[in-house]
């Protein structure tokens, strides 16, 4: 096994980790919503610790349902992937593609005969 497969190897068993671990180590037991986001958290600590508090502003848009929220949260992150993936595989093509050109360009020079010959 290469260095590369091992650490590829590694890191994806870290991920399975981190995900699987708070489930299997029941973390969230005894909450009405155990992994909730940030908003929801700090919104429940605010409510508890200043009953009066009035938000400053209201959503644009509440979704219908939690479930609609975290589809459209995905839909977000994969998008911002998406935008990403493009931009980095359009960087590498065109490093390659220099490359390329410059190797092109090396081997022709190498050709030709040298001059005064």
């Amino acid at each position: 096994m290469t260095r590369n497969a091992k650490i590829n190897t590694l890191l994806l068993l870290l991920v399975a980790a981190l995900a699987v671990l708070p489930v299997a180590l029941g973390l969230g037991e005894g909450k009405e919503e155990p992994f909730t986001g940030a908003d929801a958290q700090a919104e429940t600590a605010i409510t508890e610790l200043k009953p009066d508090y009035e938000p400053w502003f209201s959503p644009l848009y509440e979704p219908p349902s939690g479930e609609i929220e975290s589809a459209l949260f995905a839909l977000q992150a994969a998008l911002g992937a998406g935008v990403l993936a493009y931009y980095f595989g359009v960087r590498r093509g065109r490093r390659q593609g220099e490359a390329l050109a410059a190797g092109a360009t090396d081997t022709a020079d190498a050709d030709r005969p040298a001059r005064g010959a």
